[in-house]
């Protein structure tokens, strides 16, 4: 099969899934090596990113998506509905930072890092289908798991979970410290 028919294919199967598609799948359909549809994809990323083109090839977790360019969003909402946008608070952001570093995690979990009931940030995270269920602890009660979604990943621009940011360890230790000093202050003022 030549090059030119095989991105053809590639290009049929990200146009028509609508979603992220793993190589895996795609070697699979075009009974090609992993290798060599990756290999495809990535030419086929940089094409579209060089051309003047409405659309890009992105990664999300090994798997490949077509999309449109953020850049094309202006004119895409001239046509079509504009879509709700979702405000992300700062105890949301808070929220899903703790499930996009801690992940899986339960709700308990989480409401033992922030201090505070977080049942509202959780179930608003899943509405904006940035965070999922991703099964149950093996512990009493069974608590459900949560984790992050392909839809944080295309949200926040990034490929893989690999590519969150490093927290900063001495930043981590100035926050335990200002924590720490909330809470005596806290304490202090109680009758």
């Amino acid at each position: 099969m030549e090059i030119k028919e095989l991105e053809a294919i590639v290009e049929a199967i990200l146009f028509t899934m609508g979603e992220a598609v793993e190589v895996e799948r795609i070697a699979a359909a075009t009974e090609q090596d992993e290798d060599t549809v990756r290999r495809i994809i990535r030419n086929m990323m940089d094409r579209y990113e060089e051309a003047n083109r409405g659309i890009q090839i992105i990664e999300l977790n090994g798997a490949f998506q077509m999309c449109t360019k953020a850049s094309m969003y202006e004119y895409l909402v001239k046509i079509a509905h504009v879509p709700k946008k979702h405000v992300l608070t700062d105890v949301l952001l808070e929220t899903l930072s703790i499930v996009a570093y801690k992940q899986p995690i339960t709700k308990q979990e989480i409401e033992a890092i922030r201090g505070v009931k977080s049942d509202h940030a959780v179930n608003k995270l899943i509405e904006y289908n940035l965070v999922c269920e991703v099964g149950r602890l093996d512990a009493p009660g069974r608590p459900i798991l949560f984790a992050t979604t392909e839809e944080f990943l295309r949200s926040f621009g990034i490929a893989s979970l690999e590519d969150l940011p490093v927290v900063n360890p001495e930043k981590v230790e100035d926050f335990k410290l200002e924590a720490e000093e909330e809470i005596q202050l806290t304490l202090d003022i109680q009758p």
